[in-house]
């Protein structure tokens, strides 16, 4: 499902696979490994692809094929109260706040 919709956005914001590499410091064979072999981008990776396509981890980790279009959140919860509060902002707040988020945890 993840490298699915990996070349799907891909496909959709016109980007090579060598773009892809450059952007995320991911070698080209590895790239092609997923499509190819059905090998799944490790854990570590994902932050630095969704920068790279400029989306939300739940974008690219989301289920096209699940019928509904929601996700239940306990909002009673931090982070309950965090997905839906990045869920309500504009796509350049989710990265920006995405990027905070990666520096305070490098720290």
């Amino acid at each position: 499902m993840i490298t699915d919709n990996i070349f799907k956005i891909l496909k959709e914001q016109k980007m090579s696979q060598k773009d892809f590499s450059k952007a995320t410091g991911i070698a080209e064979s590895t790239i092609s490994d997923w499509k190819h072999k059905g090998n799944v981008p490790s854990a570590d990776k994902i932050m630095d692809i969704c920068k790279a396509l400029n989306v939300s981890p739940y974008e690219l980790l989301e289920d096209e094929s699940d019928s509904t279009d929601y996700v239940t959140v306990d909002k009673t919860t931090d982070l309950g109260i965090l997905i839906e509060v990045y869920s309500n902002m504009s796509k350049e707040q989710q990265s920006r706040l995405l990027g905070y988020a990666q520096g305070l945890s490098n720290n």
